[in-house]
């Protein structure tokens, strides 16, 4: 089979290569699949940079979520058959950048039928992040506002959907004119663009001084420190990554004046702390999926030829919206 590896650290497009090797087998509690979409996420590119907190041994192929089709099971697996159409987390080093990829039965589940394969691929990271963040963490209730950073990003993305969906009014701020269509197409009430609008003012402005009740914030730094000052009374700030590249510190005294929570979250972690809530988070997302409440919109389907390509400019910050590898591009 072909596969994108990584023979050494750094940059996606100078460290990607397809190389032709054999399909992995199966241990017993895993499935391997055929590859018929795997979406691409920041964590593949820190991968790449050996800056994750996940560190495959190399050489490995990156591809963290994707769909398949099942063609092998291990001895131990049940639930599951040759043929199933399913999607969740690859197991690494044989990632979704390939022709077949390799699964954790207990991180697999069925693919809706109401989304094609480029978009089940996609169900996975983002929309579970956004749906532990939301519900489990932050506790988002209809009527509240939700200001969303990143909004046209993969996890930012799916949490404007996440929000909508919820009842909540979303705000999403995203850095230019193309990523501000794009999250007013995701359904955000109101739309920021940071390059030229101060999102603070904004928030203030459009909640009469009030706030956001959650803050959802996968870049941190400067964005987190400033999120602090539009947080409402009793809000809730979600930290959820630093892309950004900034890890801030929390001023608690702030907290403690303004009387907000500074919440952490960890989606990765309940997979090995409380494995049936992802399962129960799976079924409600493929509930919302199937009333069209959710579905992530994919705007690039690259041949398997481009994956390094996509990758970099996914690292570069000149991607919008979901792009995705699929076989049938």
């Amino acid at each position: 089979m072909r596969a994108w590896r990584v023979h050494e650290l750094g940059e996606p497009g100078k460290v990607l290569r397809l190389d032709t090797v054999d399909r992995p087998e199966p241990g017993p509690r895993q499935l391997v699949v055929r590859v018929v979409g795997a979406a691409a996420n920041f964590p593949d590119v820190l991968m790449c940079r050996g800056l994750y907190q996940v560190k495959p041994p190399l050489p490995f192929t990156p591809g963290v979520e994707l769909c398949g089709e099942v063609v092998a099971v291990g001895t131990e697996v049940t639930g599951f058959a040759v043929g199933d159409r399913v999607l969740g987390g690859s197991s690494l080093p044989y990632g979704g950048f390939a022709e077949y990829a390799l699964m954790e039965a207990a991180q697999t589940f069925p693919a809706p039928a109401e989304l094609d394969d480029a978009e089940a691929s996609a169900l996975f990271i983002g929309y579970q992040t956004g749906w532990f963040g939301l519900h489990r963490r932050a506790a988002l209730r209809a009527g509240e506002t939700l200001l969303v950073h990143a909004a046209a990003g993969g996890v930012g993305s799916a949490a404007i959907q996440l929000g909508k969906a919820a009842g909540a009014r979303v705000i999403g701020v995203v850095g230019g004119p193309e990523k501000a269509e794009y999250a007013r197409e995701l359904g955000a009430d109101v739309v920021v663009d940071r390059w030229s609008e101060d999102f603070v003012e904004v928030v203030e402005q459009v909640t009469d001084n009030r706030g956001a009740d959650v803050v959802y914030d996968p870049v941190g730094g400067e964005t987190y420190a400033r999120s602090t000052k539009c947080t409402a009374f009793e809000g809730r700030i979600l930290v959820v990554g630093f892309a950004g590249g900034e890890i801030q510190s929390a001023a608690l005294n702030h907290a403690l004046i303004k009387n907000y929570s500074i919440v952490g979250l960890h989606w990765g972690l309940y997979n090995a702390y409380d494995p049936a809530a992802v399962a129960q988070c799976h079924r409600e997302l493929t509930e919302l999926a199937v009333a069209g409440s959710i579905r992530p919109l994919v705007t690039e389907r690259l041949a398997l030829a481009d994956i390094a390509d996509g990758v970099q400019r996914l690292a570069d910050g000149k991607t919008v919206g979901r792009v995705v590898y699929t076989p049938s591009a």
